[in-house]
């Protein structure tokens, strides 16, 4: 019990700081705005959003990818 510990806890040291530095994987047919660098990912029925290093909200339409919004976070 001790060594599966041991393990689980080796794995989430080696793994996890990989996992943090791969940024956002977003699906193929999504295309960004040139020069955006997307740092969030979500999606609802019929919409999906991206938040972008720019402070920005990029929302999208899901059946033909067309950018429906484009919300400015305020600092």
């Amino acid at each position: 019990m001790i060594v599966g510990l041991v393990v689980v806890i080796w794995l989430l040291v080696i793994r996890l700081p990989a996992a943090m530095e791969s940024g956002v994987r977003l699906p193929e047919r999504i295309a960004l705005p040139e020069g955006a660098e997307a740092l969030a990912f979500t999606q609802g029925n019929g919409w999906y959003a991206v938040v972008t290093s720019a402070n920005q909200i990029l929302i999208y339409d899901a059946a033909s990818g067309a950018l429906r919004q484009t919300v400015q976070i305020a600092p």
